[in-house]
């Protein structure tokens, strides 16, 4: 049995469903302290969940000689000041999405990464969905063949109370719209089954709420293995769903819709000959489900570090996600397709937003 870590969390948004997560796997984590500029709100929260400890500062945390990991929840533009910080306190690191404004910052944080003997890891929590676990299990077999196709929906809903908090639907501080904030995670899904992107086409528009941002999209992918995908993007959808459909050489698969649950269990996976769907359902019996979502990203960070080998999402992951905003935002500006990958030289290297919005 490998030691507990000592966990805090910082931001009482989204940040409560990390607090519950740590808490679903008590062999491996502590909650051991939240904090918020919020002191009333921190101080309810702790109360609630039974954490000891609280904090008004990252300062204040971050001096905690107990605590191992500080887990970010705050809004996008304080990442890369505070991912720094926490690294400079000699604590691990972990981040929602969006990790960092732009590619030149989270390539300046692969060598702040290296150099400070800890480890950032960015939230990439659908990837393990019980689901869209038994779809990488059966590509890992084998039994999907090469890939064709893939459609992706999310159709979510956001009204002007999501929009009430200060930061969000700017430029400057939210970092984007409905491709960043809300679709990052669908095309995570795309590419840790297809792979790269080699080429987007997009177009975004704001047609939902009056907010600075894009709340509708629509963009086609040229994968790198020659595959296809298509996504549509909108927050004015009145019943929320998510969509995810797989076309392989050998079968097919289908997620689930629930919005914020698609890799969960249920999928369909239809094997293209009777005799495929045998080998598809024997394997699937053979399938051992782990932790999901928040909890087995957690889970598989912990092993990571005791046990060596990778942690389950890295900067390279990071980056990845980053570069195809990036090339989305691009398109959607200029009007052309975009090659990846992004380098230096690309004009949104450092800055993903529209020309107009730039400080």
């Amino acid at each position: 049995m490998h030691p507990k870590l000592n966990a805090a969390v910082v931001g009482c948004g989204i940040g409560k469903s990390h607090m519950l997560a740590f808490q679903k796997v008590p062999d491996l984590f502590i909650l051991a302290a939240i904090c918020d500029l919020d002191v009333a709100k921190t101080r309810a929260l702790a109360d609630e969940l039974k954490v000891p400890k609280t904090y008004a500062t990252l300062d204040a945390l971050c001096a905690d000689p107990a605590i191992d990991v500080i887990d970010l929840a705050t809004p996008p533009h304080l990442h890369l000041a505070q991912i720094q910080q926490v690294l400079a306190a000699g604590k691990h690191v972990i981040c929602e999405k969006p990790l960092v404004p732009s590619l030149r910052d989270v390539d300046f944080l692969t060598g702040v990464e290296k150099r400070s003997g800890r480890r950032i890891l960015p939230i990439f929590q659908y990837r393990y969905g019980h689901g869209f676990q038994r779809l990488k299990f059966l590509q890992d077999r084998g039994l999907t063949g090469r890939a064709h196709t893939v459609n992706i929906e999310t159709s979510w809903r956001r009204r002007d109370d999501y929009y009430a908090i200060a930061w969000r639907g700017k430029w400057q501080t939210e970092l984007g719209g409905c491709c960043l904030t809300h679709a990052i995670h669908a095309h995570d899904m795309l590419t840790y089954i297809n792979g790269p992107v080699a080429r987007v086409y997009a177009r975004c528009t704001t047609r939902v709420n009056p907010v600075e941002v894009e709340d509708c999209a629509a963009i086609t992918f040229e994968m790198a293995d020659g595959s296809l995908a298509g996504s549509t993007v909108t927050l004015g959808r009145a019943d929320e769903i998510s969509r995810h459909s797989f076309v392989f050489e050998k079968m097919s698969a289908d997620s689930n819709l629930r919005a914020y649950d698609s890799s969960g269990d249920p999928w369909v996976f239809k094997g293209d000959t009777p005799a495929l769907q045998a080998e598809i359902d024997a394997a699937l019996a053979e399938f051992t489900p782990e932790p999901e979502h928040y909890q087995g990203q957690f889970a598989r960070f912990h092993k990571a570090l005791h046990e060596g080998g990778e942690i389950p999402a890295t900067l390279a992951d990071a980056r990845q996600a980053l570069e195809l905003i990036t090339a989305i935002y691009w398109s959607a500006e200029s009007g052309e397709p975009v090659t990846l990958p992004i380098g230096k030289d690309h004009p949104n290297y450092a800055n993903w937003s529209p020309a107009k919005y730039r400080a």
